[in-house]
Protein backbone atom coordinates (compact mmCIF):
# COMPACT_ATOMS: atom_id res chain seq x y z
CA UNK A 1 0.00 0.00 0.00
CA UNK A 2 1.38 3.48 -0.65
CA UNK A 3 2.71 5.63 1.91
CA UNK A 4 1.66 9.07 2.30
CA UNK A 5 3.24 9.89 5.46
CA UNK A 6 7.14 8.60 5.67
CA UNK A 7 6.88 9.88 9.09
CA UNK A 8 4.07 10.74 11.54
CA UNK A 9 2.50 10.37 15.33
CA UNK A 10 -0.26 8.66 16.70
CA UNK A 11 -1.30 9.88 19.54
CA UNK A 12 -3.68 7.58 22.00
CA UNK A 13 -5.03 10.78 24.17
CA UNK A 14 -6.65 10.40 27.63
CA UNK A 15 -7.56 13.30 30.74
CA UNK A 16 -3.89 12.06 32.77
CA UNK A 17 -1.50 11.06 30.04
CA UNK A 18 -1.00 10.27 26.36
CA UNK A 19 1.01 7.64 24.64
CA UNK A 20 2.57 9.15 20.85
CA UNK A 21 4.12 6.24 18.66
CA UNK A 22 6.47 7.48 16.17
CA UNK A 23 6.40 5.91 12.78
CA UNK A 24 9.20 6.28 10.12
CA UNK A 25 9.88 4.57 7.29
CA UNK A 26 13.61 3.99 7.08
CA UNK A 27 15.69 4.38 4.12
CA UNK A 28 15.90 0.22 3.36
CA UNK A 29 11.97 0.27 3.58
CA UNK A 30 11.99 -1.01 6.98
CA UNK A 31 9.24 0.62 9.25
CA UNK A 32 10.65 1.54 12.60
CA UNK A 33 8.27 2.60 15.44
CA UNK A 34 9.01 4.21 18.82
CA UNK A 35 6.40 4.79 21.59
CA UNK A 36 6.74 7.80 24.47
CA UNK A 37 4.53 8.59 27.36
CA UNK A 38 3.61 12.22 28.00
CA UNK A 39 1.71 13.81 30.67
CA UNK A 40 -1.41 16.27 29.94
CA UNK A 41 -0.24 18.92 31.79
CA UNK A 42 1.11 21.88 29.77
CA UNK A 43 4.99 21.74 30.22
CA UNK A 44 4.03 17.65 29.03
CA UNK A 45 2.84 18.72 26.31
CA UNK A 46 5.38 21.51 25.08
CA UNK A 47 7.51 18.40 25.40
CA UNK A 48 5.74 16.05 23.43
CA UNK A 49 6.22 18.67 20.69
CA UNK A 50 9.40 19.55 21.31
CA UNK A 51 10.18 15.27 20.78
CA UNK A 52 8.32 15.78 17.47
CA UNK A 53 10.15 18.77 16.10
CA UNK A 54 13.64 17.17 17.19
CA UNK A 55 12.52 14.24 15.44
CA UNK A 56 11.22 15.61 12.15
CA UNK A 57 7.56 14.85 12.57
CA UNK A 58 5.50 16.97 10.49
CA UNK A 59 1.97 15.66 11.16
CA UNK A 60 -0.24 13.77 14.03
CA UNK A 61 -3.17 12.51 14.78
CA UNK A 62 -5.65 12.30 17.72
CA UNK A 63 -9.02 10.78 18.46
CA UNK A 64 -11.68 13.12 18.90
CA UNK A 65 -12.81 11.92 22.30
CA UNK A 66 -15.00 14.17 24.28
CA UNK A 67 -12.71 17.13 25.12
CA UNK A 68 -9.42 15.93 26.23
CA UNK A 69 -8.27 15.99 22.71
CA UNK A 70 -8.56 19.89 22.80
CA UNK A 71 -5.18 21.25 24.82
CA UNK A 72 -3.13 18.18 22.98
CA UNK A 73 -4.90 19.64 19.82
CA UNK A 74 -3.71 23.69 20.80
CA UNK A 75 -0.49 23.05 21.74
CA UNK A 76 0.77 20.53 18.79
CA UNK A 77 -1.22 22.53 16.33
CA UNK A 78 1.40 25.57 16.51
CA UNK A 79 4.17 23.86 14.88
CA UNK A 80 2.97 20.61 12.93
CA UNK A 81 0.12 19.55 11.14
CA UNK A 82 -2.14 17.69 13.76
CA UNK A 83 -5.25 15.61 12.07
CA UNK A 84 -8.35 15.12 14.83
CA UNK A 85 -9.96 11.46 13.60
CA UNK A 86 -13.16 10.40 14.53
CA UNK A 87 -13.33 7.36 16.80
CA UNK A 88 -15.59 5.63 15.65
CA UNK A 89 -14.02 5.38 12.31
CA UNK A 90 -10.60 4.85 13.56
CA UNK A 91 -11.77 1.88 15.31
CA UNK A 92 -9.07 -0.53 16.76
CA UNK A 93 -9.22 -4.29 14.80
CA UNK A 94 -10.48 -6.97 17.24
CA UNK A 95 -7.47 -8.22 19.54
CA UNK A 96 -5.43 -6.83 22.25
CA UNK A 97 -6.51 -3.21 23.07
CA UNK A 98 -3.60 -1.33 24.68
CA UNK A 99 -2.54 2.54 24.41
CA UNK A 100 0.74 1.48 22.74
CA UNK A 101 -1.61 -0.66 20.22
CA UNK A 102 -3.92 1.97 20.05
CA UNK A 103 -1.60 4.78 18.87
CA UNK A 104 0.45 2.53 16.71
CA UNK A 105 -3.26 1.79 14.73
CA UNK A 106 -3.77 5.80 14.51
CA UNK A 107 0.17 6.13 12.75
CA UNK A 108 -0.55 3.14 10.42
CA UNK A 109 -4.17 4.26 9.37
CA UNK A 110 -2.35 8.18 9.04
CA UNK A 111 0.64 7.16 6.85
CA UNK A 112 -1.61 5.49 4.52
CA UNK A 113 -3.64 8.13 4.24
CA UNK A 114 -7.02 6.11 5.37
CA UNK A 115 -8.37 9.01 8.17
CA UNK A 116 -10.74 12.06 7.19
CA UNK A 117 -9.43 14.71 8.59
CA UNK A 118 -12.69 15.98 11.38
CA UNK A 119 -13.93 19.88 11.11
CA UNK A 120 -11.48 22.21 13.14
CA UNK A 121 -12.97 26.02 12.61
CA UNK A 122 -10.71 28.38 12.63
CA UNK A 123 -10.43 30.33 16.47
CA UNK A 124 -12.95 33.19 15.34
CA UNK A 125 -15.75 30.61 14.79
CA UNK A 126 -14.20 28.85 17.59
CA UNK A 127 -15.06 31.43 19.87
CA UNK A 128 -18.54 32.16 18.35
CA UNK A 129 -19.72 28.87 18.86
CA UNK A 130 -18.19 28.73 22.23
CA UNK A 131 -20.40 31.44 22.97
CA UNK A 132 -23.90 30.28 21.50
CA UNK A 133 -23.70 26.77 22.97
CA UNK A 134 -23.33 28.26 26.58
CA UNK A 135 -26.46 30.77 25.11
CA UNK A 136 -28.48 27.41 24.52
CA UNK A 137 -27.27 25.36 27.46
CA UNK A 138 -28.68 28.87 29.92
CA UNK A 139 -31.63 29.40 27.99
CA UNK A 140 -32.52 25.64 28.71
CA UNK A 141 -31.63 25.88 31.85
CA UNK A 142 -34.36 28.85 32.23
CA UNK A 143 -36.59 26.84 30.84
CA UNK A 144 -35.96 24.24 33.51
CA UNK A 145 -36.73 26.83 36.07
CA UNK A 146 -39.50 28.21 34.66
CA UNK A 147 -41.11 24.57 34.43
CA UNK A 148 -40.18 23.86 38.16
CA UNK A 149 -42.45 27.26 38.70
CA UNK A 150 -45.30 25.72 37.08
CA UNK A 151 -45.08 22.63 38.85
CA UNK A 152 -44.60 23.84 42.14
CA UNK A 153 -47.95 26.20 41.33
CA UNK A 154 -49.70 23.14 40.51
CA UNK A 155 -48.79 21.91 43.52
CA UNK A 156 -50.43 24.95 45.32
CA UNK A 157 -53.91 24.52 43.24
CA UNK A 158 -52.93 28.06 41.44
CA UNK A 159 -54.22 28.07 37.66
CA UNK A 160 -53.01 31.31 36.76
CA UNK A 161 -50.69 29.68 34.10
CA UNK A 162 -54.22 28.50 32.77
CA UNK A 163 -55.54 31.96 32.49
CA UNK A 164 -52.90 33.89 30.34
CA UNK A 165 -50.86 32.64 27.48
CA UNK A 166 -47.34 33.54 28.81
CA UNK A 167 -47.14 33.15 32.99
CA UNK A 168 -43.39 34.82 33.03
CA UNK A 169 -44.90 37.96 31.57
CA UNK A 170 -44.81 41.33 32.93
CA UNK A 171 -48.12 40.30 34.58
CA UNK A 172 -47.30 37.17 35.58
CA UNK A 173 -43.77 38.09 37.13
CA UNK A 174 -45.78 40.81 39.40
CA UNK A 175 -48.13 38.28 40.51
CA UNK A 176 -45.65 35.53 41.55
CA UNK A 177 -43.48 38.48 43.24
CA UNK A 178 -46.77 39.48 45.46
CA UNK A 179 -47.47 35.80 46.02
CA UNK A 180 -43.68 35.54 47.66
CA UNK A 181 -44.33 38.46 49.79
CA UNK A 182 -47.29 37.51 50.81
CA UNK A 183 -50.61 38.40 49.58
CA UNK A 184 -52.95 36.08 49.43
CA UNK A 185 -55.93 38.03 48.27
CA UNK A 186 -57.24 36.95 44.96
CA UNK A 187 -58.82 40.73 44.09
CA UNK A 188 -55.47 42.00 44.75
CA UNK A 189 -53.46 39.65 43.06
CA UNK A 190 -55.41 39.85 39.81
CA UNK A 191 -54.89 43.49 39.49
CA UNK A 192 -51.66 43.44 38.65
CA UNK A 193 -52.55 42.36 35.53
CA UNK A 194 -51.52 44.82 32.13
CA UNK A 195 -52.96 45.86 29.20
CA UNK A 196 -55.65 43.26 27.43
CA UNK A 197 -54.76 41.02 30.69
CA UNK A 198 -57.03 43.07 32.41
CA UNK A 199 -59.95 41.96 30.49
CA UNK A 200 -60.27 38.76 32.36
CA UNK A 201 -59.79 40.14 35.97
CA UNK A 202 -62.77 37.80 37.04
CA UNK A 203 -61.10 34.73 35.45
CA UNK A 204 -58.02 35.67 36.78
CA UNK A 205 -59.45 35.94 40.47
CA UNK A 206 -60.53 32.11 40.21
CA UNK A 207 -56.81 30.80 39.03
CA UNK A 208 -55.41 32.80 41.59
CA UNK A 209 -57.30 31.28 44.92
CA UNK A 210 -55.49 28.10 45.69
CA UNK A 211 -53.16 27.03 49.28
CA UNK A 212 -50.18 28.82 48.28
CA UNK A 213 -48.52 28.64 51.60
CA UNK A 214 -44.86 30.31 52.94
CA UNK A 215 -42.94 27.44 51.97
CA UNK A 216 -43.54 27.43 48.88
CA UNK A 217 -43.09 31.22 48.58
CA UNK A 218 -39.53 30.73 48.97
CA UNK A 219 -38.82 28.17 47.01
CA UNK A 220 -40.46 30.19 44.18
CA UNK A 221 -38.42 33.23 45.03
CA UNK A 222 -35.36 31.46 45.05
CA UNK A 223 -36.12 30.13 41.38
CA UNK A 224 -37.37 33.66 40.17
CA UNK A 225 -33.75 35.21 41.59
CA UNK A 226 -31.91 32.46 39.47
CA UNK A 227 -34.33 33.10 36.57
CA UNK A 228 -33.45 36.58 36.65
CA UNK A 229 -29.39 35.38 37.26
CA UNK A 230 -29.69 33.79 33.63
CA UNK A 231 -30.91 36.23 31.77
CA UNK A 232 -29.00 38.56 32.93
CA UNK A 233 -25.94 36.20 31.79
CA UNK A 234 -28.00 35.63 28.33
CA UNK A 235 -27.96 39.57 27.91
CA UNK A 236 -23.99 39.64 28.54
CA UNK A 237 -23.88 36.71 26.04
CA UNK A 238 -26.16 38.30 23.22
CA UNK A 239 -24.05 41.46 23.30
CA UNK A 240 -20.62 39.41 23.40
CA UNK A 241 -22.07 37.10 20.22
CA UNK A 242 -23.23 40.43 18.47
CA UNK A 243 -19.69 41.84 18.84
CA UNK A 244 -18.00 38.34 17.38
CA UNK A 245 -20.61 38.24 14.35
CA UNK A 246 -20.12 41.73 12.96
CA UNK A 247 -17.28 40.86 10.68
CA UNK A 248 -19.93 37.66 8.96
CA UNK A 249 -22.58 40.02 8.86
CA UNK A 250 -22.95 39.84 5.31
CA UNK A 251 -23.15 35.70 5.51
CA UNK A 252 -25.67 36.43 8.42
CA UNK A 253 -27.93 38.25 5.79
CA UNK A 254 -27.81 35.42 3.46
CA UNK A 255 -29.15 32.77 5.64
CA UNK A 256 -31.56 35.49 6.91
CA UNK A 257 -32.85 35.22 3.40
CA UNK A 258 -34.15 31.78 3.95
CA UNK A 259 -37.75 31.27 5.43
CA UNK A 260 -37.62 30.03 8.70
CA UNK A 261 -34.26 31.50 9.75
CA UNK A 262 -34.07 34.54 12.14
CA UNK A 263 -31.44 36.24 13.65
CA UNK A 264 -30.38 34.34 16.51
CA UNK A 265 -30.47 30.91 14.34
CA UNK A 266 -28.60 32.33 11.30
CA UNK A 267 -25.68 33.45 14.14
CA UNK A 268 -26.22 29.30 15.63
CA UNK A 269 -25.90 27.83 11.70
CA UNK A 270 -22.53 30.33 11.36
CA UNK A 271 -20.99 29.24 14.72
CA UNK A 272 -21.34 25.59 13.68
CA UNK A 273 -20.37 25.40 9.88
CA UNK A 274 -18.12 28.85 9.47
CA UNK A 275 -18.25 30.72 6.42
CA UNK A 276 -15.55 28.82 4.01
CA UNK A 277 -17.58 25.77 2.69
CA UNK A 278 -14.36 24.44 0.52
CA UNK A 279 -13.66 22.53 3.70
CA UNK A 280 -16.73 20.43 3.57
CA UNK A 281 -16.35 20.08 -0.76
CA UNK A 282 -20.10 19.25 -0.94
CA UNK A 283 -23.73 20.39 -0.03
CA UNK A 284 -23.71 16.18 0.33
CA UNK A 285 -20.88 15.55 2.63
CA UNK A 286 -22.14 18.53 4.87
CA UNK A 287 -25.53 17.25 5.33
CA UNK A 288 -23.64 14.09 6.42
CA UNK A 289 -21.52 15.49 8.45
CA UNK A 290 -24.27 17.77 10.23
CA UNK A 291 -26.15 13.86 10.64
CA UNK A 292 -29.67 15.59 8.82
CA UNK A 293 -29.18 13.33 5.91
CA UNK A 294 -30.88 9.85 4.87
CA UNK A 295 -28.69 7.04 5.87
CA UNK A 296 -27.48 4.12 3.38
CA UNK A 297 -29.08 0.58 3.92
CA UNK A 298 -29.37 -1.78 0.57
CA UNK A 299 -29.06 -5.08 0.67
CA UNK A 300 -29.41 -7.63 -2.21
CA UNK A 301 -30.97 -4.84 -4.27
CA UNK A 302 -33.30 -3.78 -1.87
CA UNK A 303 -33.09 -0.22 -0.05
CA UNK A 304 -34.25 -0.57 3.36
CA UNK A 305 -35.37 2.09 5.78
CA UNK A 306 -32.05 4.34 6.56
CA UNK A 307 -32.19 6.45 9.51
CA UNK A 308 -30.41 9.35 9.80
CA UNK A 309 -26.25 8.69 11.29
CA UNK A 310 -25.22 10.87 14.98
CA UNK A 311 -23.86 14.59 13.66
CA UNK A 312 -23.47 17.90 15.06
CA UNK A 313 -26.84 17.78 17.70
CA UNK A 314 -26.20 21.85 17.99
CA UNK A 315 -26.63 22.33 14.24
CA UNK A 316 -29.25 19.63 13.80
CA UNK A 317 -31.51 21.36 16.67
CA UNK A 318 -31.06 24.63 14.58
CA UNK A 319 -31.86 23.19 11.91
CA UNK A 320 -35.14 21.73 12.82
CA UNK A 321 -36.14 24.49 14.59
CA UNK A 322 -35.86 26.62 11.26
CA UNK A 323 -37.66 23.99 9.85
CA UNK A 324 -40.79 24.23 11.92
CA UNK A 325 -40.75 27.85 11.51
CA UNK A 326 -40.56 27.55 7.89
CA UNK A 327 -43.87 25.01 8.09
CA UNK A 328 -45.82 28.31 8.85
CA UNK A 329 -44.81 30.23 5.70
CA UNK A 330 -46.30 30.04 1.79
CA UNK A 331 -42.72 29.26 0.54
CA UNK A 332 -41.45 26.28 -1.55
CA UNK A 333 -40.00 25.23 2.27
CA UNK A 334 -43.28 25.90 3.72
CA UNK A 335 -45.00 23.99 0.99
CA UNK A 336 -42.44 20.89 1.14
CA UNK A 337 -43.05 20.64 5.17
CA UNK A 338 -46.90 20.53 4.89
CA UNK A 339 -46.62 17.85 1.60
CA UNK A 340 -44.49 15.48 3.55
CA UNK A 341 -45.97 15.60 6.96
CA UNK A 342 -49.29 14.29 5.57
CA UNK A 343 -47.19 10.91 4.35
CA UNK A 344 -44.29 10.83 6.42
CA UNK A 345 -45.39 12.29 9.67
CA UNK A 346 -44.76 15.67 11.18
CA UNK A 347 -40.55 14.48 13.17
CA UNK A 348 -39.44 13.34 9.67
CA UNK A 349 -41.00 15.89 7.57
CA UNK A 350 -39.20 18.44 9.66
CA UNK A 351 -36.15 16.63 9.43
CA UNK A 352 -36.44 16.68 5.59
CA UNK A 353 -36.66 20.29 5.21
CA UNK A 354 -33.92 20.63 7.79
CA UNK A 355 -31.58 19.00 4.95
CA UNK A 356 -33.05 21.44 2.41
CA UNK A 357 -32.58 24.54 4.36
CA UNK A 358 -28.90 23.22 5.00
CA UNK A 359 -28.18 22.66 1.25
CA UNK A 360 -29.34 26.00 0.13
CA UNK A 361 -27.09 27.64 3.09
CA UNK A 362 -24.56 25.80 1.49
CA UNK A 363 -25.13 27.12 -1.98
CA UNK A 364 -25.55 30.77 -0.44
CA UNK A 365 -22.29 31.06 1.20
CA UNK A 366 -20.98 29.46 -1.39
CA UNK A 367 -21.89 31.49 -4.45
CA UNK A 368 -22.75 35.18 -2.34
CA UNK A 369 -26.24 35.30 -2.87
CA UNK A 370 -29.45 35.38 -1.38
CA UNK A 371 -32.54 33.12 -1.59
CA UNK A 372 -34.63 33.28 -4.44
CA UNK A 373 -38.15 32.24 -3.87
CA UNK A 374 -38.59 31.88 -7.59
CA UNK A 375 -35.92 29.57 -8.66
CA UNK A 376 -38.05 26.78 -6.15
CA UNK A 377 -41.59 27.96 -6.84
CA UNK A 378 -41.79 26.58 -10.31
CA UNK A 379 -45.08 24.92 -10.93
CA UNK A 380 -45.10 20.88 -10.72
CA UNK A 381 -46.62 20.31 -14.26
CA UNK A 382 -47.31 16.62 -13.48
CA UNK A 383 -49.48 17.87 -10.39
CA UNK A 384 -50.98 20.11 -12.42
CA UNK A 385 -52.28 17.77 -14.79
CA UNK A 386 -53.52 15.19 -12.09
CA UNK A 387 -55.83 17.95 -10.84
CA UNK A 388 -56.74 18.89 -13.90
CA UNK A 389 -57.97 15.27 -14.79
CA UNK A 390 -59.29 14.92 -11.04
CA UNK A 391 -61.23 18.15 -11.36
CA UNK A 392 -62.79 16.75 -14.86
CA UNK A 393 -63.55 13.41 -13.61
CA UNK A 394 -65.37 14.73 -11.23
CA UNK A 395 -67.60 17.06 -13.18
CA UNK A 396 -68.13 14.06 -15.28
CA UNK A 397 -68.90 12.11 -12.92
CA UNK A 398 -71.73 14.94 -12.39
CA UNK A 399 -72.93 14.70 -15.62
CA UNK A 400 -71.52 17.52 -17.09
CA UNK A 401 -69.55 17.61 -20.50
CA UNK A 402 -66.20 19.65 -19.73
CA UNK A 403 -64.79 21.51 -22.07
CA UNK A 404 -61.11 23.52 -21.55
CA UNK A 405 -59.80 26.85 -22.77
CA UNK A 406 -57.00 28.80 -21.42
CA UNK A 407 -57.67 32.28 -19.11
CA UNK A 408 -56.87 35.26 -21.18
Amino acid sequence: MHVVHPICCGIDGHPAQLTACLRRVQDDGTIHTEWRDFGTTYDQLLACRAWLDEQGCPIAVLESTGVYWKPIYHVLAETLEVVVANARSVRQRPGKKTDKADAAWLAELLAHGLIDPSFIPPPAIQALRDLTRTRVALVQTRTQVQNRISKMLEDTNIKVAHAMSDLFSKSGRRMLKALCEGERNPKKLAAFALGTLRRKLPELELALTGQFTTHHGRLIQGELELMELLERQIAELDEQIRQATEPFAAQLAQLQSLPGVQAITARDIVAEIGTDMSRFGSATRLASWAGIAPGNNESAGKRRKGRTRKGNRYLRRVLVQCAWAARKTPTFLGRTFRRLESRLGRKKAAVAVAHKILVIAYHLLVNGTRYDESRYSRQDVRKVEREKKRAIEALESLGYNVTLSPVT
